[in-house]
C-alpha cells in the first residue's frame, strides 16, 4: 500500500543481527532522534521509513524478504555504499560542512573521487527510486541530512506530486568553502537540495549559509535568496535550465530554522535506571567527591576534543588551587576508525590524556578519566553528576550533549559552550561562551564554572534545560511535516 508519509536517512530505526542458527533478529535502533522520529511516524498510519543496509546481516534480511511494518532497507552494493559514506558524506561533504580541511593537502578532487561522487549519485539515486515508488499521490516525504542531499531534486524529477522536505543535521558551510568543490558538484548539490519545498536546518545561521551560496552559485539556471522578513519566511526562488537549454517554471524552496531539542521526559527517565544508577556509583568512588568537568562526545575531529584538554591542563598549571579537587570526566566514543584520520585523532586524544594525569596526578588523584567505550549509561550518569558541562566544538550543527546535560544534572551544572556550536544560539545567555580556538579563554572560563556559586549555577541550569526542550523530536518532526505545502 502507498504511503502517505515517508522518512528517508541513511541509517533506519532497526539493524538486524545473524545468529550462528541463521536466524535473523531485529533489533530496535538506539538515539532520541530515532526515537523521536519513531514515535512521531507512529501517529502517521501506514508510513515508511526508507533506510539503507548497513550491515552483512541488513542485506540479509532484504535478499530472504524479511520486512519489519513501517521500514523498508535498500541492498545497495557494498563498494558503492562505502564509496557514497566514507568517501563522499563523510570524507568530503562531513569535511566542506564543518571547515575541517587541513588546506595545504585537502581537499584533492581527482579520478579517484569522480568515481566516488558517480557512487554517491547513485546511492541517492536508489533512495529517490524507492521513494517514487512507495509515495502515494500528493504523499509528504522527509528526508535525512548531507548524504541525501542529491535525493530532493532527483525526487521531484520523478514525482512532481510530491511534497518534500529536507534536513540538514550539519551546519551548511559557508560560500568560500563550497567553492572548493569542483563546479559541477556544487551545481549538482545546490539543484538537489533545491528540489525541495522545504529545507531544514538546526539554526538560522547555517540557513543563511545556504542562502548565501545559492545566491552565488546558480550555474543551471537561476536562483534569488530572500532572507526572512515582513512576515515572509527565508526563501530561494529558482528555475532550473531544461534538456531544450530554456528555464523551466518558477519555483519556491523555503528556508526554515527548526532547533532540535530535548525529550525531558523521555531522558530523566532513562538517566534513572537501575542500570545507571550503579555507573553513577562507580564514578562517584572514583571521583571521590571532588568537583567535575563533564564532556560527552564521539572522537569526530569537529568536537575539538584536544583543545578542550589543553585547556584543562591549563587550567591546572594555572590554577593550582584546583589540583586534587577536581575531575575531569572525558567519555571519547571511537568515531569512523575506518579513516585514517579519525585513528590518528583518537590516539592523540588518549595520548594528551595521559600526558595530563603523568603530569598532575598523584597517588590518590587521577585528573583525566577517560573512557573509549560507547557506553551510554555512563554517559547519563557522568550527567547526573556534572558540576560543569565542556561542549566547545569548533563548529557543530547543533550539540545535543549541550542540552541534554542541564536536563538531567541533580545539582545544577554550568555549561561552557563555545560559539561554534548550533545550541550557542538558544543557549549563549546562560552559558559561559568561549571562542573555540582560545584555550587560554576556555580554561579561565572553565576556572569561573568550576567557582559559580550554587544558587547561580541552579538558577542557570533551569533556564537551560526549558531552553533545551523547547522542540523535543517528536514535535520538531510534526512541525516540519505540516509546514509542507499542501498540493492541489
Amino acid at each position: 500500500m502507498a504511503s502517505q508519509v515517508l522518512v528517508a536517512a541513511n541509517r533506519g530505526p532497526l539493524s538486524y543481527a545473524l545468529d550462528p542458527d541463521g536466524t535473523l533478529t531485529a533489533r530496535r535502533g538506539g538515539g532520541g532522534l530515532v526515537s523521536g522520529l519513531s514515535a512521531a511516524l507512529a501517529e502517521q498510519p501506514g508510513a515508511l521509513w526508507i533506510c539503507a543496509a548497513l550491515s552483512e546481516a541488513d542485506r540479509e534480511a532484504v535478499r530472504r524478504g524479511v520486512a519489519e511494518p513501517g521500514v523498508r532497507m535498500l541492498d545497495i552494493d557494498p563498494a558503492v555504499y562505502d564509496d557514497a559514506y566514507n568517501g563522499i558524506a563523510n570524507s568530503v561533504l562531513w569535511f566542506t560542512h564543518h571547515h575541517l580541511y587541513d588546506i595545504p593537502r585537502e581537499p584533492v578532487f581527482d579520478a579517484a573521487f569522480r568515481r566516488q561522487w558517480d557512487s554517491y549519485v547513485a546511492y541517492n539515486g536508489a533512495f529517490a527510486e524507492a521513494l517514487a515508488e512507495e509515495a502515494a499521490p500528493g504523499a509528504a516525504v522527509l528526508v535525512q541530512d548531507y548524504h541525501l542531499a542529491l535525493v530532493p531534486g532527483a525526487l521531484r524529477e520523478l514525482r512532481p506530486d510530491l511534497r518534500i522536505a529536507h534536513f540538514t543535521h550539519t551546519p551548511w558551510a559557508s560560500p568560500e568553502f563550497m567553492r572548493m568543490l569542483p563546479d559541477d558538484v556544487r551545481e549538482q548539490l545546490l539543484w538537489g537540495m533545491l528540489g525541495a519545498d522545504r529545507l531544514g536546518f538546526h539554526t538560522g545561521q547555517w540557513g543563511d549559509s545556504f542562502l548565501a551560496c545559492a545566491s552565488t552559485d546558480t550555474a543551471g539556471g537561476t536562483a534569488l535568496a530572500r532572507h526572512a522578513r515582513g512576515g515572509q519566511p527565508a526563501a530561494v526562488e529558482h528555475r532550473r535550465t531544461g534538456a531544450d537549454g530554456g528555464l523551466g517554471p518558477v519555483r519556491e524552496t523555503v528556508v526554515e530554522a527548526y532547533p532540535l531539542g530535548v525529550d525531558a521526559e523521555e531522558l530523566r527517565a532513562l538517566a534513572h535506571r537501575p542500570e545507571v544508577d550503579g555507573k553513577l556509583a562507580e564514578l562517584r568512588a572514583e571521583v571521590a567527591g571532588r568537583k567535575t568537568i563533564v564532556r560527552v562526545d564521539r572522537t569526530e575531529l569537529s568536537k575539538n576534543i584536544l583543545r578542550g584538554l589543553l585547556a584543562y591542563r591549563e587550567l591546572l598549571t594555572t590554577r593550582p588551587e584546583w589540583r586534587g579537587r577536581v575531575v575531569h570526566l572525558a567519555s571519547a566514543y571511537p568515531s569512523r576508525q575506518d579513516l585514517k584520520v579519525y585513528r590518528d585523532y583518537t590516539d592523540a586524544v588518549a595520548t594528551l590524556a595521559a600526558e595530563i594525569n603523568a603530569e598532575f596526578g598523584t597517588g590518590d588523584w587521577q585528573p583525566v578519566l577517560v573512557s573509549v567505550k560507547d557506553d551510554f549509561a555512563r554517559s547519563l550518569a557522568a550527567y547526573r553528576m556534572a558540576d560543569v558541562a565542556l561542549v566547545n566544538p569548533v563548529r557543530d550543527g547543533m550539540n545535543l550533549v549541550a542540552k541534554e546535560i542541564p536536563v538531567v544534572s541533580e545539582a545544577g551544572c554550568a555549561l561552557v559552550l563555545s560559539t561554534g556550536a548550533g545550541a550557542y544560539e538558544e543557549l549563549a545567555e546562560d552559558a559561559l561562551t568561549v571562542n573555540p580556538y582560545d584555550v587560554t579563554q576556555t580554561a579561565q572560563a572553565l576556572h569561573a564554572a568550576l567557582a559559580m556559586p550554587e544558587g547561580e549555577r541552579a538558577e542557570r541550569t533551569k533556564r537551560l534545560a526549558a531552553a533545551a526542550t523547547g522542540l523535543p523530536p517528536a514535535r520538531w518532526f510534526t512541525a516540519q511535516l505540516e509546514a509542507l505545502p499542501a498540493r492541489t
